[in-house]
């Protein structure tokens, strides 16, 4: 990002390119407060960079493994008193866009702020994204790097087809490939002592089995 702010800010079309993008965020904000005006609470809708989406009705394994991690995380984080986990609905509001990923967990010292009403949330400290084939492109380019320009802590990107979960953590502005695999234990970095078979995401019997373990804890 800085080598591009460097080319634009050496060029003689400095000026030029200073009011085209104004051009771009005033149009842009007045469909954002569109989007705001028109968004219902039942909607599963983002926008993102200038244009709305609409999320389509998702595969079983999709929704099956989303519930599998947010049931072991979501209790994991209640048991512990350590923040809020948010999925699917919640509307994460950034610079620019507004996101609603399948998982999301907030700190205690953000979460102690929400009040029942809010619809609209800031960056959380960890965000899982399923996979599908119509939200792929916006979960590993544009939020990739939204994510990390808005310093969300830790990224995972589950693919259920192939039961694979990509781990990412933050580096300064930029994620870094953790872990990339179908076995073995994923520990995140950003919920303090969260750590599961990556299997328990995949597979009911073994997610039963941390559930236990979280719980008697």
């Amino acid at each position: 990002m800085e080598s591009l702010i460097k080319d634009i800010i050496s060029s003689p079309k400095l000026s030029l390119y200073h009011k085209e993008i104004e051009n771009i965020i005033t149009e842009e904000n007045k469909k954002r407060k569109k989007f705001y005006e028109e968004m219902k609470e039942g909607d599963k809708v983002e926008f993102i960079n200038g244009e709305i989406f609409f999320n389509s009705p998702v595969k079983l394994e999709h929704n099956q493994c989303q519930k599998l991690l947010l049931n072991l995380l979501d209790n994991f984080v209640r048991v512990n008193k350590l923040g809020y986990v948010g999925n699917e609905k919640i509307m994460i509001s950034l610079t620019r866009n507004d996101y609603e990923p399948d998982i999301c967990f907030f700190n205690k010292l953000i979460s102690n702020n929400f009040n029942p009403k809010q619809m609209q949330f800031p960056a959380p400290d960890f965000i899982v994204e399923v996979v599908s084939p119509s939200t792929e492109n916006n979960d590993r380019i544009i939020k990739f790097e939204d994510y990390a320009a808005h310093g969300i802590k830790e990224y995972w990107i589950v693919e259920p087809e192939k039961k694979i979960i990509e781990q990412y953590v933050l580096d300064k502005e930029k994620y870094d490939l953790f872990i990339k695999s179908d076995n073995g234990l994923i520990k995140s970095k950003a919920i303090p002592g969260f750590e599961i078979p990556i299997e328990a995401v995949f597979n009911e019997e073994e997610n039963l089995k941390v559930l236990k373990n979280i719980i008697i804890k």
